[in-house]
């Protein structure tokens, strides 16, 4: 193999499999002396690579962790399944990892071979993934042209359906993308409307990168988490519970079946006071209910109620003194 530029990409294919080369297999693999190996080898460490090497009769390379991550040389099954694994992460906004998901998928699938994007695609269609949560789904296709516009600082264009069905087209200066787990949002200075704007995802259709790059501006928060909680207890009809929960409040913290707005004032050692705010009824009492202790519901005078339509529906549905399968 003559083409030393194609000869070192080989080369490196080969070291980032997990295992140890002899320099005589390598040469044999690339159809070179093992001269021109350890030429390369060179070459690769001098390019940031950091090729260990090992002492013995035979002697033997492989590649091990640097201060920077290579280029990473997949085949097509490696590239495949990376891609519908990331499609899955973001969609399911798996905690703690959603966005950089969107980021790798959009880098990813710029430079699939067009055959490789035909295969990610066939394999999205005919999947259906189960779908635990409440929240409504998320094209991964706009979340990674969402995402690439984030981060290159490049102006959106897109349709938008608010609460109430209006649509409106929408100029943006987007800023970042967050997940509340069954959400996702977009954060972004909304040009004809002279103001920061917090748009659902699911709301968005027809985005359009427009190429158009801007200085990004102050957000006014802290930080992005903080903006869209503000915007949402803003817009969103808020509960706030407040509860004895029959639990050491230590345990309670491990075990918060939901994440959001909650406070926990120790009571006894075996008892605390908890507070907690969100949208839905049935999100605060679900969370109650996973708890898997007594507790009493002090406030809102709704969630008692709610509660109460619950057990009578449990009643019904397993009545005291049935006998099974009466």
């Amino acid at each position: 193999m003559s083409d030393t530029p194609a000869r070192l990409l080989n080369l490196l294919s080969l070291l980032q499999t997990p295992r140890e080369w002899p320099g005589s297999e390598l040469a044999e693999r690339l159809g070179v002396s093992p001269r021109t190996i350890r030429r390369d080898i060179d070459r690769l460490r001098d390019l940031g690579y950091p090729v260990q090497a090992t002492m013995g009769a035979v002697g033997g390379y492989r590649l091990v962790a640097g201060t920077a991550m290579p280029p990473l040389l997949l085949d097509d099954e490696e590239a495949v399944a990376i891609a519908v694994g990331l499609r899955a992460a973001a969609g399911h906004a798996v905690v703690g990892i959603e966005e950089a998901s969107v980021r790798a998928l959009g880098k990813l699938l710029q430079v699939l071979p067009g055959r490789l994007r035909h295969r990610v695609g066939t394999l999205n269609t005919a999947t259906v993934p189960l779908l635990t949560g409440d929240g409504p789904t998320v094209d991964p296709e706009a979340l990674t042209l969402l995402a690439g516009a984030v981060t290159n600082h490049e102006r959106l264009r897109f349709a938008y359906r608010a609460r109430d069905g209006a649509e409106t087209r929408r100029n943006v200066e987007p800023e970042r993308l967050v997940s509340t787990g069954r959400r996702w949002y977009l954060i972004g200075y909304d040009l004809d409307r002279d103001d920061w704007r917090l748009f659902r995802v699911d709301r968005i259709t027809e985005p359009f990168a427009t190429g158009a790059r801007f200085t990004p501006r102050p957000l006014p928060a802290e930080d992005a988490a903080g903006f869209v909680a503000s915007r949402l207890r803003r817009h969103s009809p808020t509960h706030t519970m407040v509860a004895t929960v029959h639990r050491p409040a230590a345990e309670v913290d491990g075990w918060m079946p939901w994440t959001g707005d909650y406070e926990l004032e120790p009571i006894d050692d075996h008892s605390c006071r908890l507070r907690s705010r969100a949208d839905s009824l049935k999100w605060l009492a679900a969370g109650l209910l996973m708890l898997d202790c007594d507790f009493e519901v002090h406030e809102p005078p709704e969630l008692r109620e709610h509660l109460r339509t619950i057990a009578d529906r449990a009643d019904r549905a397993a009545p005291r003194g049935a006998e099974p399968g009466g």
